[in-house]
């Protein structure tokens, strides 16, 4: 501690050693075989994975309590009913202490004792087509900001890695290599996009005030490591503009950049801005197309079998920068998922000629759905929750 510290300095280095010997002191206790601790995106609330994966334990594995970590500025967004610690508290330590079971979509604060008889899984929180984990060595950039040391400390914690598809599987094998279990079981966060109805999916459209005669377009670009800030590569009020009344843009900012796209109002009211709303899977649901550049959501949403539009005008400062596994504008089946556009008159005219659900268009889907999705049917979470928490299936059961 600087010999100078401020008062509150000094208050929270007091209160994290106190945190910590009380944790030390309830790692002697013993593990609770039926707690169960839930975080995802660096404790900002339930969701994801995570998500479907303890909604799916509360039917099948009554017995195991689930409590989720969230940061204190993410409170807010927890369910009501849902038991939750904020981070670094007295409560959170005795949790990550004698918690049996450990499931998080990223990883746990504070840097916690994995016990025997701890149980991790790692759902993960995306298909990869930017390089991950030791891959990121070739780019300075990144490799300036990553710990390796510290990344491969909490890949050995892990149990059970998730994966939602072949690739997948052979990128964490290499990237994260540890001992751990991989389940190729299907991401539990796409169920909903096998099970939802006609009504729910006309439920969730009529409250983001989508009308039924309207056309919507989910427009969702990811984090760029060299970019500070949400900078949008098109102007969704042009956009909406270009395409007229019958289409409403969904605008909906990588969770990065906080819960707003920051676009202000929108003169035409057809552009909304979804940042905040709690879950991308309504949302996806709601939408008729996905217009993104290189997000994880593109596979998630080729489960619905609905047009993708490929908006990427940075393409090679992309890769440059991040690198990427494989080449998502190429145009090859199994690599691009549908029309690909780099300038926002090339975006407003694959929607004007109809190409985006063109014979052409859901070939190249078809072939990207077989090739990204083929664990995901609905019956995921079921899958995950029974391996895991070790629940027998029904006899008639798969």
């Amino acid at each position: 501690m600087p010999p100078r510290a401020s008062a509150a300095s000094v208050k929270r280095f007091v209160r994290r050693q106190v945190m910590r010997a009380a944790y030390r002191t309830d790692l002697r206790r013993p593990l609770d075989p039926n707690l169960a601790v839930y975080g995802a995106y660096w404790n900002r609330g339930v969701a994801c994975n995570p998500a479907a994966i303890h909604a799916k334990a509360r039917e099948l594995a009554p017995h195991i309590r689930g409590v989720w970590v969230v940061s204190s500025r993410h409170r807010d967004r927890m369910p009501p009913g849902v038991p939750y610690v904020i981070e670094g508290s007295r409560p959170y330590w005795r949790a990550m202490a004698t918690a049996t079971y450990l499931v998080n979509n990223s990883s746990f604060p504070g840097g916690f004792t994995k016990r025997p008889g701890q149980r991790y899984l790692q759902t993960h929180h995306g298909t990869p087509l930017k390089t991950m984990g030791l891959d990121q060595h070739a780019y300075p950039e990144l490799a300036r900001k990553a710990d390796f040391g510290k990344i491969l400390a909490h890949v050995g914690q892990w149990d059970f890695s998730l994966s939602a598809n072949p690739h997948s599987t052979e990128v964490w094998d290499r990237v994260y290599p540890a001992a751990y279990e991989h389940l190729d079981l299907g991401y539990p966060r796409n169920d909903v996009y096998f099970t939802a109805t006609a009504e729910d999916i006309a439920k969730t459209r009529a409250g983001l005030g989508i009308r039924d005669d309207q056309t919507a377009l989910l427009y969702a670009p990811t984090h760029r490591d060299y970019r500070d800030g949400f900078v949008p590569d098109l102007d969704p009020e042009h956009l909406a503009r270009e395409l007229g009344p019958q289409y409403v843009v969904l605008v909906r900012a990588h969770y990065f950049y906080g819960r707003s796209a920051g676009l202000g109002a929108a003169p035409t009211g057809r552009v909304l801005d979804v940042t905040a709303h709690p879950r991308v899977e309504e949302l996806c649901l709601a939408a008729d197309a996905l217009v993104t550049d290189y997000s994880s959501l593109t596979f998630d949403y080729a489960c619905l079998d609905r047009p993708v539009v490929v908006h990427a005008p940075d393409w090679d400062a992309y890769r440059r920068t991040r690198g990427t596994y494989f080449d998502l504008l190429s145009g090859r089946p199994g690599d691009t998922p549908g029309p690909v556009t780099t300038t926002p008159g090339e975006l407003a005219e694959v929607f004007r000629t109809g190409e985006w659900r063109s014979p052409a268009s859901a070939a190249l889907r078809t072939a990207f759905r077989e090739r990204f999705c083929p664990y995901d049917d609905g019956g995921a979470a079921e899958r995950v929750v029974r391996r895991f928490f070790g629940v027998p299936f029904a006899p008639h059961g798969r």
